[in-house]
């Protein structure tokens, strides 16, 4: 396909400035850029460590995701470099400074209750449908395209552009971490994957386990439900859409699944039962929602724990049912647990429970927490250890990831802000968010687009999808940016 470059030139003072015609360039790209985005979507590059080997650590398709932008990257004649089936980069111009463009081609697990084929990249009403279209799979195709532009316009660079591509970021962040152990670290950058106009806060994260021991006991007549097993939840860092626990009913039965029905209508989930040699398997939904924003999800975990705690249980049962009822039902901002905090930067504090697992040898609550910039993390962790004495479980930390911030009157945040003005009329208001992007992996980093002001949030939800005129608008902006970003010294 041959395309035509059109340049504008304007008089400033003696000399000449070029101006280019953003959007206009990225049209001329329209059909590529959808295509694109559309086969990244197909490939489902969800963690599977059950099938990772050696040569794909975070399992196959994470690696052929990986795979697929660094020979787009080979094919426009890019610098690319794989490290370790990590991470990699595409790289553009010259110069000492680096620009770093962080993105992600992992995603969620799918989740339940789609209406199109979450790894399908089908597109209905302008919109193109699944699973990573907005996180991060379509504006990690925006800010490539934005790349191609600028170097298949040849414009002159005094920095080196380079995207930086992980696998890891929906769960423990291996890639960045192993790829900054191999390759330099850039001066500044920004992440594409959370929200127009500039995120330059980001609340801390921290995963955690409440672990619950069995104790050794006899059983007695007041053990009405047995509960053999309760499993919901596959990740910290969404809000679990699905429920089971398999139990076993003393005596009513009848009564007990008519309460179960009551439930269910009484707080709007829909639940099902079914009985198999002499058990009885309960499930119920929710509606799965990132962990940054609990409450606009319906957490199924919590509703089938808090029903099952209303009954007669051995004791292990009920210190863990009882403590889900009591400190997490229905409170996603750490009150109950005493570790409630705010700030006027970063916000609530938040709490997802995203993991549920219960047999009768322990139990355990996986926790993810988001806390404000000023959060005194310490501190507040030791309310936790006063529940320990009282409710008998442990607090096991997994991992946890500092707020991140950068200050407002930044160069960089200047010249992004400027662009965004530029190129949408709105005001580059400064953000702050719940969620981690990449950018805190940088000392200078903020997350930049691509989800505009207004639009659905639908990250990690069921129909996740990007519209295709945001996903223009989005290169467009990343173009500019990019370009103004590394002209000058």
């Amino acid at each position: 396909m041959c395309i035509q470059y059109v340049f504008h030139f304007k008089k400033i003072g003696e000399g000449i400035m070029m101006e280019i015609k953003w959007l206009e360039e990225v049209h001329k790209r329209k059909n590529e850029i959808i295509e694109d985005t559309k086969q990244l979507i197909k490939i489902k590059s969800v963690l599977n460590e059950q099938e990772a080997t050696e040569d794909a650590p975070l399992g196959k398709g994470i690696k052929e995701a990986l795979q697929y932008m660094l020979k787009l990257g080979d094919k426009d004649g890019f610098v690319t470099k794989n490290v370790g089936n990590l991470a990699g980069h595409i790289e553009l111009g010259g110069g000492e400074d680096l620009i770093g463009i962080l993105c992600h081609v992992d995603v969620v697990p799918e989740g339940d209750g789609w209406s199109l084929d979450p790894f399908g990249g089908e597109i209905v009403e302008g919109k193109i449908y699944g699973r990573g279209a907005i996180d991060d799979k379509g504006p990690t195709i925006a800010a490539y395209y934005a790349m191609k532009i600028i170097k298949e316009l040849k414009l002159p660079l005094k920095k080196r552009v380079r995207m930086i591509i992980g696998t890891d970021e929906e769960s423990n962040w291996r890639c960045v971490e192993h790829y900054f152990k191999e390759e330099e670290m850039p001066t500044f950058g920004f992440a594409p994957d959370a929200d127009f106009p500039i995120i330059n806060a980001e609340k801390g994260i921290c995963n955690f386990d409440i672990q619950f021991s069995s104790v050794i006991e006899e059983k007695t007549s007041n053990d009405v439900l047995q509960i053999h097993s309760f499993e919901s939840g596959r990740r910290y860092n969404m809000v679990p859409d699905f429920a089971e626990a398999r139990v076993q009913i003393e005596k009513n039965e009848n009564d007990f699944l008519l309460e179960f029905e009551s439930f269910c209508k009484e707080h709007n989930v829909v639940g099902n039962y079914f009985k198999e040699n002499g058990e009885i398997t309960l499930t119920m939904k929710g509606i799965s929602a990132h962990a940054m924003e609990p409450e606009e999800g319906k957490n199924a975990g919590l509703y089938l724990a808090s029903f099952l705690s209303q009954f007669p249980l051995n004791q292990h049962a009920k210190r863990y049912f009882s403590f889900i009822r009591k400190y997490l039902f229905k409170d996603t901002r750490g009150n109950y647990l005493g570790i409630n905090y705010s700030d006027e930067m970063t916000g609530d504090l938040t709490i997802n429970s995203g993991i549920f697992s219960f047999d009768k040898d322990k139990g355990i609550i996986g926790i993810n927490m988001r806390y404000p910039v000023t959060f005194p993390f310490d501190e507040k962790m030791e309310l936790l250890q006063h529940l320990e004495e009282s409710n008998q479980f442990q607090v096991k930390i997994l991992s946890n990831s500092k707020p991140h911030y950068v200050d407002g009157q930044n160069e960089m945040i200047q010249i992004l802000k400027r662009v965004y003005e530029k190129q949408t009329g709105e005001k580059g208001k400064l953000l702050s968010i719940g969620g981690g992007t990449y950018a805190r992996s940088l000392k200078q980093g903020v997350a930049f687009g691509a989800l505009f002001p207004g639009k659905p949030d639908v990250a990690h939800q069921k129909d996740e999808y990007i519209e295709i005129e945001d996903l223009l608008k989005a290169t467009a902006i990343y173009a500019e940016a990019i370009y103004e970003l590394a002209k000058s010294e």
